[in-house]
């Protein structure tokens, strides 16, 4: 797709706008997940449809949120925007097959402006280059429109407004912890003073570290543009895509890029925090930590696509998690630098999403026992054993570590845990947990053979061939005739349908068809699909969990009936804000997006599903 293209293509998802303001600049847009994001590995930004930057948390993922304006309804919300004077409409799009994001405003005589925003990211110096770092590029491009420049980061999650010092081309907004410098060729005066001006020609803002640029600020802006395009355009070049679906599936494969923290390799589940599931639910948590179940969707994805590279960077971070738990318990998820403890609070000073509070820090979830975990370990370490593509392949030496993390699977197979829900006041013995600890053993067995270690493949595939005859006869549920989300149980729970996924049961078995056809009866929406039937400790779950209607689709198109699986994932694709991204949850009535964003494993799920429906290429070429 071409830019032009893309920018047409913008014009048709762009919807309509809201009313214009009667004269001047009118109230900023209400609070939506019809944002784009932009990011390089260390840190990212969600950007509105209207140009405001609304999110973005320095100096990590999980930092302090010096925009904050997504979760903060009041007048003192931080955000940086860039408006036209009576504005009427606006569209968005990336470049194509890159994290550059461009933004046209246009007012109500028609003249319009055009803000390019990106997050340095290229190769310099036989390195990655990915500053903390925001480009900002504005240029009009018709007529003579007049804007206002915003910028007003705030530190302490909101609390404390900056120190402001100034330059003749420079801010700085003087945090507790650090400090913001905005070099610029616009008036510093007027971005000050919040003053409108006339747009006569372009103007760059590169906001970042206190440091002076080694270069002109328009050159510096123009050579991270342009060298950004390059990387992601041959990022993208590299990806073994399906013959359908490929914009959606590059779009989705950039942005679970944009979710791996270089710098350790953790994969966030998602950007955000306490963006609630459901309206007013209370169902608000802080997902920018590292998932072990969530970082293996995204490295299988990924690996599926033939870009191996996350990977690596993922068992960096995934071997210090094993080696440092000296095969005992090993939680399910961890800060982005390995930080075992993430107490979480309430930020009292936010209204949270819309003015649903509360917004959560931090995420109790790390002190559950989710025995899937060790399953996720070892399928997220498997292929580096088998792919001969890797730099550093792994081998005997590091075998014993993965079967340390086997041992635990093995000791906690059978025992009650929280679940993959992560279910805070109930215990049960999941089958997603038993089906997980099988995995583990399997594929042990599977790298043994590889690694040429005859009585090692033997005793894990002693402990896989136990477990899954006891899976398969005590998850079973006879009246409900469909594997139960427990042993013993009788309640349905979509993670069941990972079965087939990992590899325990043929998707053809007549168990399996008959549990599909039960969840679409009672866990299902029309297309949508919810992760379970009971209620949790809030409830019933109002919205439909995305990667479980993926799941669905995937199991539909594995048993036969693949012609639904396409129509529900056409209405998937809908689904997806005008960007092509997803977040965690969709109103199965409103169709609105709900939970936190970007969702790792919601992106995961468009990959996978294209994949699978996809038509082969010697279908066409």
């Amino acid at each position: 797709m071409t830019s032009a293209t893309a920018e047409a293509a913008a014009e048709d998802h762009a919807g309509p706008s809201p009313a214009p303001a009667p004269g001047g600049f009118g109230p900023p847009a209400p609070a939506s997940l019809d944002v784009g994001v932009i990011g390089n590995c260390a840190y990212s930004a969600l950007v509105d449809a209207r140009g405001r930057v609304v999110w973005c948390c320095l100096p990590r993922f999980d930092g302090d949120p010096v925009f904050n304006a997504l979760l903060d309804p009041g007048a003192d919300a931080s955000a940086w925007a860039i408006e036209i004077e009576d504005f009427a409409s606006s569209t968005q799009w990336y470049e194509p097959n890159t994290a550059v994001l461009r933004t046209r405003l246009y007012d109500s005589a028609g003249q319009g402006i055009e803000i390019t925003d990106l997050a340095p990211r290229f190769s310099s110096r036989s390195r990655y280059f990915r500053p903390l770092t925001m480009v900002r590029r504005v240029k009009p491009i018709k007529g003579t429109p007049r804007i206002r420049v915003s910028l007003a980061p705030r530190f302490n999650w909101g609390a404390q407004a900056p120190i402001i010092t100034r330059g003749s081309n420079h801010i700085r907004y003087v945090g507790p912890d650090f400090t913001l410098r905005l070099n610029t060729d616009a008036s510093v005066s007027h971005i000050l003073s919040r003053q409108p001006f006339v747009l006569s020609r372009e103007h760059n803002f590169v906001l970042g570290a206190d440091e002076t640029l080694t270069d002109g600020i328009a050159d510096t802006a123009r050579h991270f543009e342009q060298e950004t395009i390059a990387y992601w355009r041959t990022w993208s070049k590299r990806l073994a895509i399906p013959f359908e679906y490929q914009e959606a599936v590059i779009r989705a494969a950039i942005t679970l890029k944009l979710s791996l923290y270089e710098d350790t390799g953790a994969i966030v589940a998602a950007m955000t925090t306490s963006i609630p599931e459901a309206p007013g639910s209370q169902r608000n948590w802080d997902y920018r930590y590292c998932w072990l179940r969530d970082a293996f969707f995204v490295v299988r994805a990924l690996n599926s696509l033939s870009e191996v590279g996350t990977m690596e960077d993922y068992l960096r971070w995934l071997s210090n998690v094993v080696i440092g738990s000296h095969g005992e318990h090993i939680q399910p998820l961890y800060g982005i630098g390995l930080e075992p403890e993430l107490p979480e609070s309430f930020v009292e000073g936010l209204g949270g999403y819309r003015g649903m509070g509360p917004v959560r820090v931090g995420n109790q979830a790390q002190e559950h026992f989710q025995h899937d975990v060790y399953g996720n370990i070892v399928l997220g370490a498997a292929q580096s054993f088998h792919d001969h593509r890797l730099l550093s392949r792994a081998g005997v030496n590091e075998f014993p570590y993965l079967e340390a993390v086997g041992e635990q699977a093995i000791r906690v197979y059978g025992t009650p845990d929280a679940g993959m829900w992560e279910l805070r006041t109930r215990a049960r013995v999941h089958t997603s947990s038993a089906l997980m600890s099988w995995a583990a053993c399997d594929r042990l067995a599977k790298i043994a053979r590889t690694l040429n270690l005859p009585e090692r493949a033997a005793y894990w595939h002693g402990h896989s061939s136990r477990m899954r005859e006891e899976i398969l006869e005590k998850s079973w549920c006879e009246e409900r005739q469909a594997f139960a989300e427990s042993f013993g149980g009788h309640e349905l729970d979509a993670s069941v349908l990972l079965m087939v996924e990992v590899g325990l049961i043929d998707a053809r078995d007549p168990r399996f068809i008959s549990t599909v056809e039960a969840m679409e009866k009672s866990l299902c929406d029309g297309p949508y699909m919810r992760r379970y039937e009971a209620a949790d400790d809030f409830g019933k779950p109002e919205t439909a969990f995305n990667i479980c209607t993926f799941w669905r689709i995937d199991a539909l198109a594995k048993i036969g009936r693949k012609a639904e699986a396409r129509q529900i994932f056409e209405t998937m694709l809908a689904a997806r804000n005008p960007l092509g991204l997803l977040s965690e949850d969709t109103h199965p009535v409103t169709g609105e997006m709900w939970g936190n964003f970007p969702q790792t494993y919601s992106m995961v799920g468009i990959i996978n599903a294209a994949v699978r429906l996809s038509a082969p290429w010697d279908s066409c070429i």
